[in-house]
């Protein structure tokens, strides 16, 4: 059976891709820091385990890899889902959010991709980053964020050329506003409602509504099957067609 390891699968993007790869067939190492929602979806499905821990610095991140290495004896995927959204100008951001940031959104996706892939390798496996719309095109008061999902979506690029002669695939996906805790967080500290905010993102699309986290996890399970067997080194723009012109 094929092995995955998700970061970020506490809620969200992650615990949808979880679900999602599970349903495909994966055995599937969730890694998250929500012990009760972790603990739960893993409890639902006999594919999923749960790994509890932070992952800062590139120690954590070699042992989350070794942890999964121990517990299924291969590693097939990798998903780099985890990330924060700390939205500021550059004034106003301070050095902790700055490197935090970048720490999260950018470096763990580093250490974990480095350690994870001589296990790739081996299965000829892949990689996929969760970036952002925001990694592609700026968005306003944001400028942390959008430096570590561009950054991401860079570091996907330069993987997948140092490594697609290995047979390892790595692609990012970069969705829009996406209906998860993160979109309503957001939402909460700006005093709007999660209705409000629902609506003031579907109007910034072409399709009308807000992307859900089961649609990303579709894209990501494609990205991680054979049928995108030539896709690699791309980034996939998820955004209702907001850009689209």
């Amino acid at each position: 059976m094929k092995a995955a390891l998700v970061t970020g699968a506490s809620s969200g993007i992650g615990a949808a891709v979880a679900r999602r790869l599970a349903r495909d067939g994966f055995t599937v190492l969730a890694a998250g820091r929500d012990a009760a929602r972790t603990a739960s979806m893993a409890r639902k499905s006999p594919a999923i385990h749960a790994w509890l821990g932070d992952l800062s610095g590139s120690a954590a991140c070699a042992r989350l890899v070794g942890d999964a290495i121990a517990q299924f004896g291969r590693l097939d995927l990798l998903v780099n889902n985890a990330g924060i959204y700390l939205p500021s100008r550059a004034e106003d951001t301070s050095d902790e959010n700055w490197e935090r940031t970048l720490a999260v959104n950018l470096s763990t996706p580093f250490y974990l991709s480095r350690a994870a892939l001589p296990h790739l390798r081996q299965c000829r496996g892949a990689i996929v980053n969760v970036a952002s719309n925001w990694g592609l095109h700026a968005g306003p008061g944001a400028v942390a964020y959008c430096a570590s999902k561009g950054g991401l979506v860079l570091l996907t690029k330069a993987l997948a050329v140092d490594h697609a002669a290995e047979g390892i695939r790595i692609n990012a996906v970069c969705p829009g506003d996406v209906a998860t805790p993160m979109l309503f967080r957001d939402a909460e500290a700006r005093g709007i409602d999660r209705d409000t905010v629902m609506r003031e993102s579907a109007a910034t699309t072409r399709s009308g509504r807000v992307t859900t986290p089961e649609e990303v996890a579709a894209l990501v399970a494609w990205l991680a099957s054979d049928e995108s067997a030539q896709v690699n080194g791309t980034t996939i723009l998820m955004d209702g067609g907001s850009a689209a012109g």
